[in-house]
C-alpha cells in the first residue's frame, strides 16, 4: 500500500512553474530522495505532501495524498491532524524552527499536547523518551534547555524528537544534514535508517547532496526545473544512470579519492602563523578555541583546513585576515609581522546573505573596499567593479541589483569579487561552497581554481567537507578542538592518515556505493551523541 500517491502535481507561484506534472508514489515503510540543484522544486514538492501551499497564493494541482490524507481537498483542521500524528517534517536550519526562549523539552511537549490531546506530565514524559531515543544524553536534564545551549547536531536531533513525539507514518527531511559535519551527518544519517528500522516509518528526503542519498534511502528521484528526469533504486541510478543530466549531477559530486591535479605555488611565504592562541570568555569560564596552532601559506598554493565543528577553523580564519586578535602568537605577512586587518589578506565568508548588506546593491558592496583604500573616481570605481563582476561570471548589468535578486551561488560570486577589489595576495575561504548544491560548488570551486591560477593567489579553504577540501588542497590541516592534530601534504594526509581521528573524519565521508555505504554504517554501529 502507498503511504504517498503524487499525481501530475503542479506548483506555480505567480508566473513561475516551480513544480511541473510530478508524480510519484512510496510506499510504507518505505525511503525515497528527490534529488536536484537548487531550484529544481524539491522543497516545493516537500510542503505540497503536507498543504504548507494553502492560503500563500501558490496555484497547486494534480493529485497529492499522505497517510490517506487527500491533502489538495483537506480542509485546516484535517491538515492539523495530518501534520505532526501522520506526517512531520524536518527541516535544514534547526535554529529557525525552535522558539529560542523556550526550552526544547516544552517545545516538544507542546506538540504531543496538541496532537495527542495528553496531559501536562504526560507530554513532558513524552518529550524527554524522545529525546532519549534520539540520542540525546542526560534527555531530563536537557530537555529544560534552550535551543542555544544545544550543538547543531543536537538540534537537529531535537527536531527529529519533535517529528517523533506523535509517532507518524511518514518522516520528512529536507536538507537534514547540510550544515553539518562529517561526523556529525553521519551520527544523522545513522540515526535516520536505524528509526525507520524499528518504526517502520516511511522516509521522504529532500538533499542536493548525491552521497547522502545513497547512504539513506531505497530510490531517488532525480528533480530538474520542477520536473522528474530519473526515478530508480538508488543503486541502479547512481550505478548506471540512463540521463544525462544525472551523469552531470554525479560527475559533479566531490570524491575524497580524487588528487588535485596541477598547482602554481613556489616557494614564497606570504603568510605565516606562529603559536596562534585565542581565548574567549575569562577566569573560570575562559577556554582556547585555537591552542598553539602554526602554518605557513605560499603564494599560489592553497592550504585546506578541515575538523568538525568547533575545533576551531573558523577563528583562526578570523584571526589570520585581522577580524580576531589573537591571545598569543604572531602573524607574519610577506615576513613582517602584522596586526590588525591587512588588505592583502581577503575573507570570502560562509553565508553571503549575512555579509552582503540587503540594502545597498551589490556594486555598492564590492566598491567599498576600493573607497577603504582611498579611491574616489567614482568612473573608475564603476569600471572595476564591472571588471571584477564580469571577472566572476557575473554581468556588468547585475551592478545595480540587490542581494536577494541573486542565486545562492551568485551571491558567493559577489562575495568573491568584493574580496578581489583589495588586490589580495591570500583570500581566506570559511566554508565557502557548504550552503551550494554539487553543481554550483563545483563551478566557485571552478573559479577559485581558475582565479588562483591567473593571480598567484594564495588559499586557505575552510571546510568540513573533507571531499571538497581534497579537491583544492595542496596541504591540510587538521582541527581538533583547536589544536593542529596532523598536518602535510594533503595527498599523504588522504591516503595515509597517522591519526586515527583523521582516519574517523574520512570514514563519515558519504560514499556513493550504497552497499558500501551500509557496510560503514554497519562498523560505526548504533550513532552516537553530537
Amino acid at each position: 500500500m502507498s503511504l504517498v500517491e503524487v499525481t501530475d502535481l503542479t506548483v506555480e507561484f505567480g508566473s513561475l512553474r516551480a513544480v511541473d506534472k510530478l508524480s510519484f508514489r512510496l510506499a510504507e515503510g518505505g525511503a525515497l530522495a528527490l534529488v536536484g540543484e537548487s531550484g529544481s522544486g524539491k522543497s516545493t514538492v516537500a510542503g505540497a505532501l503536507l498543504g504548507l501551499h494553502h492560503g500563500t497564493g501558490a496555484r497547486v494541482g494534480g493529485t497529492v495524498r499522505v497517510a490517506g490524507t487527500d491533502v489538495q481537498t483537506a480542509g485546516e483542521r484535517e491538515l492539523r491532524r495530518l501534520r505532526g500524528a501522520k506526517a512531520a517534517m524536518v527541516f535544514q536550519d534547526p535554529l529557525s524552527s525552535l522558539d529560542p526562549y523556550y526550552a526544547i523539552g516544552d517545545q516538544i511537549a507542546e506538540v504531543y499536547r496538541v496532537h495527542a490531546r495528553a496531559s501536562r506530565r504526560a507530554a513532558r514524559a513524552r518529550a524527554v523518551e524522545v529525546l532519549d531515543r534520539v540520542g540525546i544524553p542526560d534527555a531530563a536534564r536537557r530537555a529544560r534547555l534552550r535551543p542555544h545551549e544545544f550543538s547543531g547536531g543536537m538540534r537537529q536531533r531535537a527536531l527529529i524528537a519533535m517529528a517523533l513525539a506523535c509517532a507518524p507514518e511518514l518522516l520528512i527531511a529536507d536538507e537534514p544534514t547540510t550544515a553539518l559535519d562529517v561526523t556529525v551527518q553521519a551520527q544523522i544519517l545513522d540515526l535516520l535508517h536505524t528509526l525507520r528500522a524499528e518504526t517502520g516509518m516511511g522516509l521522504l528526503l529532500v538533499t542536493h547532496d548525491v552521497g547522502v542519498a545513497a547512504e539513506s534511502v531505497d530510490e531517488v528521484l532525480v528533480m530538474r526545473h520542477g520536473r522528474a528526469v530519473e526515478h530508480g533504486t538508488v543503486g541502479t541510478v547512481l550505478a548506471a544512470p540512463r540521463e544525462a543530466y544525472t551523469r552531470e549531477l554525479l560527475d559533479a559530486v566531490p570524491r575524497v579519492d580524487a588528487r588535485r591535479t596541477g598547482s602554481p605555488a613556489t616557494g614564497e611565504v606570504v603568510l605565516e602563523a606562529t603559536g596562534l592562541r585565542r581565548e574567549f570568555g575569562r577566569g573560570r569560564r575562559a577556554f582556547a578555541a585555537v591552542d598553539d596552532v602554526s602554518l605557513t601559506v605560499r603564494r599560489g598554493e592553497t592550504v585546506g583546513v578541515v575538523g568538525e565543528s568547533g575545533s576551531g577553523k573558523t577563528t583562526l580564519g578570523r584571526m589570520l585576515v585581522g577580524l580576531l586578535a589573537p591571545t598569543a602568537g604572531t602573524i607574519r605577512y610577506a615576513g613582517a609581522a602584522h596586526t590588525g586587518v591587512n588588505p592583502a589578506v581577503q575573507m570570502v565568508f560562509q553565508d553571503p546573505v549575512s555579509s552582503l548588506n540587503p540594502r545597498r546593491s551589490v556594486g555598492e558592496s564590492i566598491a567599498d573596499p576600493l573607497r577603504a583604500r582611498g579611491e574616489k573616481d567614482e568612473e573608475r570605481i564603476r569600471r572595476r567593479v564591472t571588471e571584477l563582476l564580469e571577472r566572476v561570471g557575473l554581468e556588468a548589468a547585475h551592478h545595480d541589483r540587490y542581494p536577494h535578486e541573486f542565486s545562492g551561488g551568485q551571491r558567493q560570486r559577489i562575495g568573491i569579487a568584493r574580496a578581489l577589489a583589495a588586490d589580495p595576495r591570500v583570500i581566506v575561504c570559511d566554508e565557502p561552497v557548504s550552503a551550494l548544491d554539487v553543481t554550483t560548488q563545483a563551478q566557485v570551486v571552478a573559479l577559485l581554481g581558475e582565479l588562483q591560477r591567473e593571480l598567484g593567489l594564495a588559499l586557505v579553504f575552510i571546510a568540513h567537507d573533507l571531499a571538497v577540501v581534497r579537491q583544492v588542497s595542496d596541504r591540510l590541516a587538521v582541527m581538533r578542538r583547536g589544536r593542529v592534530v596532523e598536518y602535510g601534504p594533503a595527498d599523504e594526509v588522504y591516503d595515509s592518515p597517522r591519526e586515527e581521528y583523521t582516519r574517523q573524519l574520512l570514514a563519515a565521508v558519504p560514499s556513493l556505493d550504497p552497499e558500501s555505504a551500509a557496510r560503514r554504517r554497519a562498523a560505526r554501529g548504533a550513532p552516537a551523541a553530537a
